[in-house]
């Protein structure tokens, strides 16, 4: 069952309330348990930004924390310390790393 006030979609939707930086540490241990697509969606300042030629990963949240990557096909000219929103795939790798694949990037509010 998914939670109507958090960040988790079944599908491709987007949450009307994205988690935050603050917020993940309690939502990441309440993902919906199923093998079917679920989106998360998520705002902040991006603590880290790569391209290998092909794809982009965009980095949110500090190292500390629990970091979440977007893996997309561009970085659209974003730099370290952006705001943004991303709304993917949602995978979860060890207690503090999401992948979100595929990902779409949004400038923040």
């Amino acid at each position: 069952m998914i939670d109507r006030e958090g960040p988790f979609r079944m599908g491709e939707g987007y949450a009307e309330r994205p988690a935050t930086c603050e917020t993940i540490k309690q939502w990441i241990d309440h993902a919906p348990a199923t093998d079917d697509r679920i989106t998360l969606t998520i705002t902040g300042r991006l603590a880290a930004v790569q391209w290998d030629g092909t794809l982009a990963y965009l980095v949110m949240c500090e190292e500390k924390d629990v970091q979440v990557m977007c893996v997309t096909y561009s970085k659209e000219g974003r730099h370290v310390g952006d705001t943004v929103l991303f709304a993917g795939g949602y995978a979860r790798y060890g207690a503090r790393r999401i992948m979100l694949d595929p990902c779409l990037a949004a400038p923040g509010e």
